[in-house]
């Protein structure tokens, strides 16, 4: 994929102490050099979205910085694994290359658009600085010192001639301008400390404390990765002939509209809470159904029938969520009340045999994702398949999250939060705001999510989430019974 060829500049990655990636911390001046899998190339670049994902994700959702970073934490612990260089019994230069791979395959998902850009710098800029604040003091010097910041140390005469400017530019009590270390750099490098008053200025440039050093580096890190996006948008339609990365691409390119999903799409009935029968559907549905599925499943109940995309993207969801071929059948044929056997037959029961694998190719279909609900087959006036965080008008949404979920706790004083969210197009991010205030009886707090802080990314996981949490509630129930007798 990445073909070897000769380059006049050394790569940024080159051997230092035995390891090919020297610095955990990466600026990601040059690209991987080397052939890879096309299976390789998807599953580094799939890794990475989803710690990039949950990154955007909490700052929709106004995250503090301490639980963004500690959401972050946990799924590049998950998915992302970077061990510092004193970990010598770690594979480290394989988790590097798969950062350092996947990186770049992003780069050609997220240039197409300066939305797609703007959006996928905030989240690598946070990511960067989440490990600069991770990492050891003597790591990050080494890291510094192999790069040219291009910046000025300041003299002690001049911090003398400005002792006064530069305390008064500290905001801190006691602060010593002699006692700090400082650099200079030209004003437009730091617009975040000139934006705060934090840094003295004097004919351009700015004097900044060694303690506010890596607002620099953070501000180097974004402005090399937008320049990089912008020359490698250029770049890309020379990749349109390649018919085997284009489509990855374009899947990748949605991941910040609803999160990458993982094992839901296939996850086995027992893994997902059990097997489960044609009667209890109603039930499930009234308990533990997103928005999408509860939707589906009152428009069944109400017109006793479903359009081809709607039976498709319910009964797919059912199938995963532990629905038998059998109970399946029965699902259907007592939900299609208004028609006869025949008719049952004929026009219905090849296709629900179809998608459990039995007929045709007998293929074993996924249950679908919430970023292929969004995207594929949007529906019509008369259809009840979609998102209806998406498909719905403001007022038609929140009368239907009212009716749907106010017996689980949800009220009007919620729905502002919900529908900023919605407006601002992070659908998941409402969807999983709902799961939090609906599961509020078993301990899920704000911010949580369905646990660790993960986003809703698929409706499998919402509704496998909310049965596991009620299981371990009766657990509970009943394990007291027992104390009290």
């Amino acid at each position: 994929m990445f073909k070897n060829r000769t380059r006049t500049n050394p790569a940024q990655v080159e051997r230092h102490s035995n390891l090919k990636y020297p610095h955990r911390l990466n600026f990601y001046d040059r690209p991987p050099i080397e052939d890879i899998s096309i299976e390789e190339f998807e599953s580094c670049a799939l890794d990475r979205l989803r710690v990039l994902t949950e990154i955007e994700s909490s700052f929709a959702r106004n995250r503090p910085w301490d639980e963004l970073k500690s959401v972050a934490l946990t799924q590049c612990e998950k998915y992302l694994p970077l061990h510092s260089s004193t970990a010598i019994a770690i594979d480290r230069d394989a988790e590097r290359r798969k950062d350092h791979v996947g990186h770049f395959i992003l780069r050609l998902a997220f240039c197409r658009s300066e939305d797609l850009r703007r959006r996928f710098v905030k989240a690598e800029t946070t990511l960067f600085r989440i490990r600069w604040e991770t990492d050891d003091r003597s790591e990050k010097e080494d890291f510094l010192n192999s790069r040219d910041f291009d910046w000025l140390p300041v003299s002690d005469k001049e911090i003398e001639d400005h002792s006064a400017e530069l305390a008064a530019a500290s905001q801190a009590k006691d602060f010593k301008p002699e006692n700090e270390k400082f650099y200079k750099v030209k004003w437009t490098r730091v617009p975040d400390l000139v934006e705060k008053r934090r840094v003295f200025l004097k004919q351009g440039m700015a004097y900044v404390p060694a303690r506010e050093q890596s607002s620099i580096v953070f501000q180097e890190f974004q402005t090399n990765l937008e320049k990089a996006l912008e020359l490698t948008a250029k770049a890309l339609p020379r990749l349109d002939e390649d018919t085997r990365i284009v489509p990855i691409l374009d899947s990748l390119s949605q991941g910040f509209l609803a999160g990458v999903s993982s094992e839901w799409a296939t996850t086995s009935s027992s893994a997902a809470g059990g097997a489960i029968t044609a009667d209890m559907v109603d039930d499930l549905a009234r308990k533990h159904f997103p928005a999408c599925m509860r939707n589906l499943h009152e428009s069944l109940r109400r017109d006793k029938h479903l359009k081809h995309f709607g039976r498709l993207q319910y009964g797919l969801f059912l199938k995963v969520l532990g629905l038998s071929i059998e109970e399946a059948l029965a699902f259907w044929r007592r939900s299609f009340s208004n028609i006869q056997d025949d008719k049952f037959n004929k026009e219905y029961r090849y296709n629900i045999r179809h998608s459990y694998g039995l007929e045709g190719k007998r293929a074993n279909y996924p249950a679908k994702s919430c970023v292929q609900i969004l995207t594929s087959d949007p529906p019509g006036p008369q259809d009840n398949h979609g998102c209806p965080y998406r498909h719905f008008n403001p007022d038609s949404l929140q009368t239907f999250l009212l009716s749907m979920y106010s017996s689980q706790g949800l009220t009007s004083a919620d729905l502002p939060e919900i529908m900023n969210t919605v407006k601002a197009g992070h659908y998941h991010v409402a969807c999983t705001r709902v799961f939090e205030i609906t599961h509020a009886k078993d301990g899920i707090k704000k911010g949580e999510g369905t646990g660790g802080g993960e986003s809703v990314t698929h409706p499998n996981q919402y509704a496998a989430k909310s049965r596991e949490l009620e299981k371990a509630r009766l657990g509970q129930q009943e394990d007291g019974d027992i104390v009290m007798s």
